[in-house]
């Protein structure tokens, strides 16, 4: 049937070529346009379909930045790359920050991403924590994709040996003042299903972080920011920061670059 249709196409279009009624004086049989040659057929059937098949891989530097602000200035990073076809990658995600010279909280995951809908997929793997206190190794298993009202999505829950649990979910949202100039929001919330005073964190929601940056992108690839981001620490994480001498709650100005191969 699909050949048939295909065929049908390629003779109203020869139709059209050479009119459908023969010049004055030409011979009819020229204005009659022959069946299409085999090779033709699969040129035209190789166009119409998409290759999902054909690894492609792609390295994004989200943030790359200095945070300003309470004393506590340094550095912070959000990069992630991925290596797959269009159902399946292997994904490589780090984040983490710097305060006051000291890494406060930095995560990597390796993670392999399998799509199940039109805008979701479910990602399983690994997660280590390194940083402040001892380093933590977690299995994941999480949902990510695009929401309504184009929402980016991650929700994540991880279990730890000893009887260790924690869950994360995170949101971002794009707002294009312009072509060139996006302003950038994050929403991010972690929790925990017990105490952990070696690293600071206690049980339940421990920590909400937002951040707002706006871009100008000088190319789609490469683009400088500015913005503000807030590490808000609550519940007994708070209290253990407080008597370990540090900060709960952080409010911090940066400038970075964004940029993406």
């Amino acid at each position: 049937m699909r050949r048939r249709r295909i065929l049908a196409i390629s003779w109203i279009l020869g139709l059209l070529h050479c009119g459908a009624v023969p010049a004055e004086g030409a011979d009819a049989a020229a204005s009659v346009p022959a069946e299409p040659h085999p090779m033709s057929y699969r040129e035209m059937a190789r166009t119409m379909q998409m290759d999902d098949t054909t690894p492609l891989g792609k390295l994004l530097v989200d943030e790359l930045e200095w945070r300003v602000g309470q004393g506590v200035d340094g550095p912070a990073w959000d990069v992630q790359g991925w290596y797959g076809t269009d159902y399946n990658k292997l994904w490589l995600k780090t984040e983490g920050v710097r305060l006051g010279g000291e890494t406060r909280d930095a995560r990597a995951e390796l993670l392999w991403d399998r799509i199940f809908s039109r805008w979701w997929s479910t990602q399983a793997g690994v997660r280590h924590d390194f940083g402040e206190g001892p380093s933590r190794d977690w299995l994941a298993l999480g949902v990510a994709g695009l929401a309504p009202y184009f929402f980016q999505i991650e929700a994540t829950g991880y279990v730890a040996a000893a009887g260790r649990t924690a869950g994360r979910v995170r949101a971002e949202y794009e707002l294009l003042f312009t072509q060139r100039l996006v302003l950038q929001s994050q929403l991010e919330l972690n929790a925990y299903g017990q105490d952990d005073p070696e690293r600071h964190i206690g049980a339940g929601l421990s920590d909400l972080q937002l951040g707002l940056r706006l871009r100008y992108e000088i190319r789609r690839e490469v683009a400088p920011y500015i913005g503000i981001a807030w590490l808000h620490s609550v519940g007994k994480t708070a209290d253990m920061l407080r008597e370990a001498g540090q900060q709960p709650s952080v409010v911090q100005f940066v400038a970075g670059i964004r940029f993406w191969l």
